[in-house]
């Protein structure tokens, strides 16, 4: 098992930025690849991006908005996975979650929200305005 806790989160001005965080524990050895994923009020889950959890830092972004903004990073040594938000906009209010999966994907890195095991309670970040 593996549980992952997320923090971070916040109210922010558009233009502002964030860094969320994601402790994982239990069986790290067990894990393939970490991500993060949002979720708005009436809206789907959706993949913002995801990394390799051990070895070459392969990392993998979602939709283009978020390209260039997003910065999805792991310390090994810290057993932390980051998420880097710049120049925030009102459209990427959601409750962000940190997942963690066992299973390897093509080229190391998962982007489906299915193929996740494990999933954080979630931290709500808010962008006014």
């Amino acid at each position: 098992q593996v549980q992952l806790a997320e923090s971070g989160g916040g109210l922010v001005q558009a233009g502002g930025s964030l860094k969320l965080s994601c402790a994982p524990s239990g069986r790290l050895f067990t894990i393939n690849s970490m991500g993060w994923f949002r979720q708005a009020p009436g809206k789907e889950r959706e993949f913002v991006a995801a990394i390799r959890w051990n070895g070459p830092s392969t990392n993998l972004y979602g939709a283009d908005s978020m390209k260039g903004r997003f910065a999805i990073s792991r310390d090994n040594t810290k057993n932390t996975l980051y998420l880097q938000m710049n120049n925030l906009k009102p459209e990427d209010t959601a409750a962000y979650y940190c997942a963690a999966t066992r299973k390897y994907c093509v080229g190391g890195v998962c982007s489906s929200a299915a193929v996740y095991d494990y999933w954080g309670q979630g931290t709500q970040v808010t962008v006014s305005s």
